[in-house]
């Protein structure tokens, strides 16, 4: 194994099965940029582990763990731990678990049967700031919107609202999960300003909720 570059992603991996933990560990071992640097097989255990190292900024949650559930935990993580980015990790993919995930907080939803390539390209991405869905998981999504905005023939190749440069700028900061106050910062505007621009991306898309955005915004290929 090579040695931990400065800037290397730091990974909390958090699963109570041994062998997956180690699985992928084996994967990313000769990554230069990507390392492993703490494991938990609990919720409890995987926020004492972000307290020990508060370099961690990304975290591998299996979702069906004894105890606090893997939605739990990340919802946690959210809140106590900003800074630490979280992705899951499940052989389920229905349309409830990926939502509960999204509206805990989480920025990315990988199957176990994931490839090394995926799994790389996954922990870049969410720790860049972006979103990563397994094909299968962003197929869910798409077909959740489908059924709930069924369209003719004539209407199905559906062209994405048109949102202004800054509502765009403010969409991708709701995507990478900012609060107002933190897009208000980003962007140089006041947080009355952001809930403004916030409210009417949601009129303009017909959203009812962040998850809905994220739903129609993964549609219209409006984020990465």
């Amino acid at each position: 194994m090579s040695e931990l570059l400065p800037d290397a992603i730091q990974v909390l991996l958090v699963d109570d099965h041994p062998l997956v933990i180690e699985g992928i560990i084996s994967l990313l071992k000769d990554i230069d940029d990507i390392r492993i640097v703490a494991t938990a097989a609990s919720g409890q255990q995987a926020l004492v582990r972000l307290q020990e190292q508060p370099s961690i900024r990304v975290a591998i949650v299996d979702l069906n763990m004894p105890g606090m559930t893997g939605v739990e935990l990340i919802r946690s993580m959210h809140q106590a731990f900003p800074l630490v980015r979280s992705m899951a990790l499940s052989v389920y993919y229905d349309y409830s678990s990926v939502t509960d995930v999204l509206e805990g907080g989480g920025s990315g939803y990988l199957l176990k049967n994931t490839s090394k390539k995926e799994l790389i390209e996954a922990v870049r991405q969410v720790y860049q700031g972006h979103t990563y869905f397994s094909p299968e998981v962003g197929a869910t999504l798409l077909q959740n919107v489908r059924r709930a905005n069924p369209t003719s023939p004539d209407t199905r190749e559906e062209r994405p609202v048109e949102l202004t440069a800054r509502e765009m700028e403010v969409l991708q900061l709701i995507a990478r999960e900012y609060s107002n106050a933190l897009i208000a910062e980003k962007l140089f505007i006041s947080e009355r300003t952001v809930e403004s621009h916030r409210k009417n991306i949601l009129t303009k898309t017909n959203s009812k909720s962040v998850v809905g955005l994220i739903q129609y915004a993964l549609k219209h290929k409006l984020i990465g």
